[in-house]
């Protein structure tokens, strides 16, 4: 009966080096790009449609309404590249792939250097206090606004950082110590991404809407007369023979979505005037001409 134990942890060295062996084949390489991937794309899509949603909804437009595509939306995420979403996301990497996040953790208990052993020591001591920083700050919500997605990551970073090794050279394993927090962590990362989107949509359409002469300017041309508001829009009467008979001038561009083009009169504001959306078709003629350039500095 001796005999089984004996030899236990050598058959345990060697069935990890076969999953290890298992893991790094091509397949299997394989398919966890894919799953990242998927993982990434369906990411950046919610990302993406977030950022739209709440940009044009300062404009008092649906998604819905606007149809875009899985790629748009996609292509709508990367305003997300700003420092403080790349700041958090290298900290999270740092945090996850790191030697102590991994098997290879208890091997370096030994062979790693001491001071990298001391420091993830430390940082297992201070999950807690972390944590409760984070805590804190979520109960400060509305005072420290527009940074309230700072809590969550703080939270995210104190449950990961209980990842690492203890003074024993041990990690936290099973579901309550291990899988939970880490799942865990990725709620409140998710969550601060979401509020990072959300502010990020309304700060670049506010900037948009105090600068409508900047937009690119719409010509329309109409062979019959268009409800727009005189006072901001020019209109020219041209000779009765010409088909397009009514020049409309004026008119900054939104948008433009099959064929619809989202139009607003100069000195439009966001609070109290109204949009025109403007179909093209053979009865109106739509072009578009570069808007009103801010002066440079000499």
């Amino acid at each position: 009966m001796s005999e089984p134990e004996e030899y236990a942890p050598h058959d345990q060295e060697a069935a990890r080096q076969v999953r290890a062996g298992d893991q790094t084949s091509p397949t299997a390489l394989l398919r966890i790009v894919i799953a990242q991937g998927t993982f990434v794309a369906a990411l950046m899509f919610y990302l993406g449609a977030m950022y739209t949603s709440n940009y044009y909804a300062y404009f008092h437009l649906s998604l819905n309404a606007l149809d875009l595509g899985f790629g748009e939306q996609v292509t709508q995420s990367l305003h997300m590249l700003k420092l403080e979403v790349l700041v958090a996301a290298g900290v999270l990497v740092l945090l996850v792939t790191g030697p102590w996040f991994g098997d290879k953790a208890r091997s370096t208990v030994r062979a790693g250097p001491r001071t990298t052993f001391r420091a993830e020591v430390l940082a297992s001591r201070l999950q807690l206090p972390v944590v409760l920083v984070g805590v804190v700050l979520l109960a400060l919500w509305t005072e420290i606004q527009p940074y309230g997605w700072v809590a969550p990551l703080i939270i995210a970073a104190g449950l990961l950082m209980g990842q690492f090794r203890d003074a024993s050279g041990r990690r936290p394993e099973g579901f309550r110590r291990r899988a939970l927090p880490v799942f865990a962590a990725g709620v409140f990362v998710f969550w601060g991404l979401t509020q990072v989107t959300v502010q990020a949509a309304e700060r670049d359409a506010r900037s948009r809407a105090r600068h409508v002469t900047d937009w690119t300017g719409v010509v329309l041309l109409s062979s019959h007369p268009l409800a727009l508001p005189t006072g901001a829009v020019k209109r020219d009467d041209l000779p009765s023979w010409v088909h397009h008979r009514y020049r409309y001038t004026g008119l900054r561009l939104l948008l433009e979505r099959d064929g619809r083009y989202y139009v607003v009169p100069l000195g439009w504001n966001v609070e109290r005037d109204a949009m025109y959306v403007i179909r093209e078709s053979d009865d109106v003629w739509i072009g578009l001409t570069p808007g009103t350039l801010p002066k440079l500095l000499g």
